[in-house]
């Protein structure tokens, strides 16, 4: 992973978190999984799944939607 790609994912981390979820990267290792690589932004709450996400960019693209 280069280092702007980290510089996004936590950025794209801190503004989840401070709209009081968090975000998470599946553990898939298989690359022909279906869910591999996508990302979930859940309500430590309830454990429930707010959004999912099959890259970076749409997380960011949820975020800019649902801004308050």
């Amino acid at each position: 992973m280069d280092t702007q790609e980290k510089i996004r994912e936590n950025r794209a981390r801190r503004a989840v978190a401070r709209r009081g979820y968090r975000l998470a990267k599946t553990r898939r290792r298989d690359p022909a999984a279906y869910d591999y690589g996508s990302w979930t932004i859940t309500d430590p709450g309830t454990g429930g799944v707010v959004h999912a996400a099959p890259t970076l960019a749409d997380v960011e693209a949820w975020l800019t939607r649902s801004a308050p």
